[in-house]
């Protein structure tokens, strides 16, 4: 009796283990299972971000405006006629430059583009 308990429980275990360990086991499930759910979450990610560079090209090729405000904030450009104007620091250094540990700056010292007629485009009043 106590060979026919043994041998039950062996064959038990055989058939166990394919179901936990195997190829197509719950563990290897589980596993495939965190992986698809990581894989949904980098696709929902880039989804995000293609959406984003999709309507900034949008923006590009139908309106003037975030050509010119790309232009004006990341070259640097001015329009014609225009001054530009930046506020230095006190130490004489650009306001947008890092700011050295500790050190607050006020309204004043951070750099400012302003858009001023130049004294050719003034009509003179009679």
């Amino acid at each position: 009796m106590r060979l026919i308990a043994i041998f039950l429980t062996a064959l038990l275990i055989l058939v166990q283990y394919p179901l936990w360990l195997g190829k197509g086991g719950w563990l290897r499930v589980w596993d495939m299972d965190q992986q698809v759910h990581a894989a949904h979450d980098k696709v929902d990610e880039l989804k995000a971000r293609n959406a984003k560079l999709d309507s900034e090209v949008h923006d590009l090729k139908e309106g003037t405006g975030a050509v010119e405000e790309r232009a004006r904030t990341e070259l640097g450009m001015i329009k014609k006629d225009e001054i530009f104007i930046q506020i230095l620091d006190p130490n004489g250094n650009p306001a947008d430059a890092p700011a050295p540990p500790n050190a607050e700056l006020t309204a004043i010292e951070k750099t400012i583009a302003v858009a001023v007629p130049s004294e050719k485009n003034k009509k003179s009043e009679p």
